[in-house]
């Protein structure tokens, strides 16, 4: 089901397929992006994520053709592509590289033999681009469920998501984990989805219908050490293991460790490895806890793992910054915030934080003012609740 905003955004797609295709758009589908609330650098120990779908999606209105090409127009970049999906290629064309996701599925889903034999789309999306929402997986989500509709197919979402992150993989070539291509597509409206990035396996946890809401804070800081940092962290979580299955021979990643068994030996680990492991084994712990403290209805418990999450996030895994921390303690000085913290891969990009209603008018008006004043930065705020997963809405 489509929100008020989708809604405006649908009349301005339609009436640009009727331009550029001289016919009515058959077929709407949607996915959206997402927020992880907790569950930070664990995904690659094995460990549990526990993501939101928000209310910022990708749009594809499409209908089919019978010549084996694709042919779409982006809204958002107004321009257009056209490809043959026998024999599909990247694109090096910097106008045309948004439509690389797009390619990625064409490619994937003919690969797993769904018999489609082209489309005409218009793709429009409101997930801002660069900030950490996921508008990649946004687009590889509505893509791969147009492509399956086109087919005639149904698709179940477990294997849309999968296939969505093998197209990004292997076709686009950056080795993401699961967690993204999940949410966009088995996200359930007023629930996060607390995820086993082991097993796959996946729990829908409710979030209150009324009363809270999810603000997002962009922090507008450009993240530079991103890649090589998080090549260190995953090295140095690595070596944790080497080293506590000396002690627990058992474990394969930080996932099976407990906060117990960890305290127990710590001081066998080296620093900076110590204080990374702490940070993994920890945060499970906590993303496990926030589920429960949902379950219960306990917003104030969450915000206190949130809390936890972010010291521990700064500390002992080093990834926040001076500009998180100043939009995260400026977030926390309002009256009616749960609670606080960063949340992606760090140095730069955004927080997440749980705002009671009555708090969203103060929240908006003086976190950016708090913001700004301490880093003559612009904070961009997307307050949300959290969204239906990809569906066909026409």
């Amino acid at each position: 089901m489509l929100n008020a905003s989708e809604k405006l955004r649908l009349q301005e797609i339609d009436s640009t397929f009727l331009t550029q295709y001289g016919r009515a758009a058959e077929v709407v589908l949607r996915a959206p992006g997402r927020v992880n609330l907790i569950g930070e650098h664990t995904d690659y120990n094995d460990g549990y994520v526990l993501p939101a779908a928000i209310e910022r999606s990708m749009l594809i209105a499409c209908s089919p053709r019978t010549d084996g090409k694709v042919q779409a127009f982006a809204v958002n970049y107004n321009y257009s592509t056209l490809f043959s999906i026998d024999g599909v290629q990247p694109t090096s064309d910097t106008r045309e590289r948004w439509s690389n996701y797009l390619r990625a599925m064409a490619w994937v889903m003919k690969r797993e033999n769904f018999d489609f034999a082209g489309a005409d789309c218009v793709i429009q999306g409101d997930v801002p681009l660069g900030s950490g929402l996921s508008s990649s997986a946004a687009m590889l989500v509505a893509s791969g469920l147009m492509f399956a509709t086109l087919a005639g197919s149904t698709i179940d979402p477990v294997k849309l998501a999968l296939l969505a992150q093998q197209a990004e993989r292997e076709f686009v070539g950056v080795n993401v984990g699961i967690m993204d291509q999940y949410i966009s597509s088995l996200g359930k409206a007023n629930h996060a989805l607390l995820i086993d990035t082991r097993s796959l396996t996946y729990k829908a946890v409710p979030l209150p219908e009324t009363g809270v809401s999810m603000v997002i804070a962009d922090t507008n800081k450009k993240r530079g050490l991103v890649d090589s940092e998080y090549n260190t962290r995953r090295s140095e979580c690595e070596q944790a293991v080497v080293i506590l299955k000396q002690t627990y021979p058992e474990i394969t990643a930080l996932r099976d460790v407990s906060v117990a068994q960890l305290a127990a030996v710590e001081e066998q680990l080296p620093a900076p490895v110590r204080q990374r492991a702490r940070h993994v084994v920890t945060e499970n712990q906590r993303t496990l806890d926030m589920a429960d403290a949902l379950e219960a209805g306990d917003l104030a418990r969450c915000g206190e793992l949130m809390n936890q999450s972010h010291e521990s996030l700064a500390r002992d895994y080093a990834v926040s910054c001076r500009e998180l921390d100043e939009l995260v303690g400026a977030a926390r000085s309002i009256p009616g915030v749960y609670g606080a913290r960063m949340t992606g891969a760090g140095f730069g990009g955004c927080t997440i934080s749980l705002v009671a209603d009555t708090a969203l008018e103060e929240f908006s008006q003086r976190v950016p003012a708090l913001y700004n004043d301490a880093t003559g930065l612009e904070a961009v705020l997307t307050v949300t609740r959290a969204a239906q997963g990809a569906e066909r809405v026409r």
